[in-house]
């Protein structure tokens, strides 16, 4: 397919605190747009303020699409994203409006923009039982190791504390008979399925941006982030993705009684910070990806130059 002839999608990916909220409404609102999230954790319900989830005055600003509409105790899979976000990108197309895709999740970013097809087979329960046991017995190291020995390629992108990506990882190459990265690649189409621009923020002074994340968390404590963590610590059970996300679990061992508060909302900041370089790593691998200094004055200004020549061009 001619890429004229593709729906034309603007997405907007960057670290945790890099401003991509402020700056996904200023281009869906000059735009005629309406925003696309793309961020693991803010598609959860009640999960606010350690998600970062814009507030309901942000949203109130530009429509806003998958966000706060799952359960906790429900599982989410990239799979599930891009066919959820296929479709809300139709519906708001089907509107006359102009989607922009915006979050930090650059697993969901990159597979939605290159059009990866995932295969909806089952899953198998009890390997997946078994796999959840042997994480609980061996610990994440020692499940990391084996995944790296069946698809080093696939470990590379996946931090080893992230116990849930590790797990579905295995599951991928253990009921398969391939590798996760090999099904991934054939997985890729010939032609991804939109005429896509990529805006990536970036920070020509990384101090700047531990500055933001750092003044991030200190906001979040003063919002009730304890009070939120705790509701996960206490319901860790069923909620298994955010008992393992960076926002929550960094609480769990002042909820323990291991650690003051001090040393929780510090490890809290170190966290993120090592999170924000993921998410930079992650991004740069995004082909054809636009970068921006987030600490440039005229960042905001060269977005809005950059995607109306994009809009512009893909009209002639």
């Amino acid at each position: 397919m001619d890429g004229s002839c593709k729906q034309k999608v603007v997405a907007l990916g960057g670290p945790t605190a890099s401003g991509k909220t402020a700056l996904g409404i200023l281009l869906a609102n000059t735009f005629k747009g309406e925003i696309l999230s793309a961020d693991s954790m803010q598609i959860y319900k009640d999960l606010n303020v350690g998600t970062a989830k814009p507030t309901p005055q942000e949203q109130a600003q530009a429509p806003h699409h998958l966000i706060d509409f799952l359960d906790p105790s429900q599982p989410f899979s990239v799979a599930d994203y891009v066919e959820l976000a296929q479709r809300t990108i139709r519906e708001i197309a089907g509107r006359g409006a102009q989607p922009f895709v915006v979050g930090g999740t650059g697993l969901y970013l990159s597979s939605l923009l290159e059009g990866i097809q995932f295969s909806h087979k089952m899953a198998d329960p009890a390997l997946r039982k078994n796999l959840e046991e042997e994480m609980e017995r061996l610990g994440p190291e020692a499940m990391y190791d084996r995944l790296k020995a069946l698809d080093p390629q696939a470990a590379a992108g996946i931090h080893p504390n992230n116990k849930v990506r590790v797990i579905r990882t295995l599951e991928i190459c253990l009921s398969g008979g391939e590798t996760a990265s090999r099904q991934k690649a054939q997985a890729r189409p010939a032609q991804p399925p939109y005429n896509s621009l990529c805006l990536c923020l970036g920070f020509s002074d990384r101090q700047i941006l531990y500055r933001r994340i750092e003044d991030r968390v200190d906001r979040m404590v003063e919002e009730g982030i304890l009070e939120e963590a705790n509701q996960v610590y206490l319901h860790r059970q069923e909620y298994k993705t955010a008992a393992q996300a960076i926002g929550y679990k960094e609480f769990f061992p002042y909820f323990e009684g291991t650690a003051s508060l001090e040393e929780a909302v510090n490890q809290l900041k170190q966290a993120t910070r090592n999170y924000a370089k993921r998410q930079l790593t992650w991004l740069r691998r995004i082909p054809g990806a636009v970068w921006l200094e987030a600490d440039d004055p005229q960042c905001s200004n060269k977005a809005l130059e950059i995607t109306a020549r994009f809009l512009e061009q893909s009209r002639e």
